[in-house]
């Protein structure tokens, strides 16, 4: 028997994202579920509730390739749109600069 455990975003609830076709958006898709969480975390942030889907395909988990597309509420696409500008454009670290201590023994 197959169990199928779905996100507690997509479960129907009014405090969370009900799993309608017109309620959900694909804000964008990614080559990864590292690259889609990181996008998730931000959103979230920002107080918009978000998920992943496509994680066993990307990479070729399934032996299949695939991407992993990042879900939203229709309601919050436009403010979630912002926030990916956001993130795109915003410049990356340089890590050689960032002091992250001693090595611990």
């Amino acid at each position: 028997m197959m169990w199928l455990v779905l996100s507690p975003l997509l479960q129907p609830d009014k405090k969370q994202m009900t799993n309608t076709p017109d309620n959900l958006k694909t804000l964008v898709q990614v080559e990864n579920e590292l690259h889609g969480s990181l996008i998730v975390s931000s959103l979230k942030e920002a107080g918009i509730h978000a998920t992943l889907t496509g994680v066993f395909t990307a990479g070729f988990r399934a032996e299949a390739p695939g991407y992993v597309s990042v879900i939203v509420e229709a309601k919050d696409l436009a403010k979630a749109q912002e926030i990916l500008k956001t993130i795109e454009t915003s410049e990356p670290v340089d890590w050689s600069q960032v002091d992250v201590g001693e090595p611990e023994d």
